[in-house]
């Protein structure tokens, strides 16, 4: 059986890419934001 090879397979760079790392970055920072304050809430629900 003869193996079949793929091409263009490769990811090409759009010219969205910057955009899309940026939306990536935004997205990284408002969950660890909104998982600091849920962890304080609780915390302060608990101590308080």
């Amino acid at each position: 059986m003869v193996r079949q090879t793929r091409h263009g397979a490769t990811r090409r760079q759009s010219k969205g890419a910057a955009f899309d790392r940026w939306l990536d970055h935004a997205v990284c920072v408002a969950v660890i934001t909104a998982l600091v304050i849920g962890l304080a809430a609780v915390v302060a629900h608990w101590w308080l």
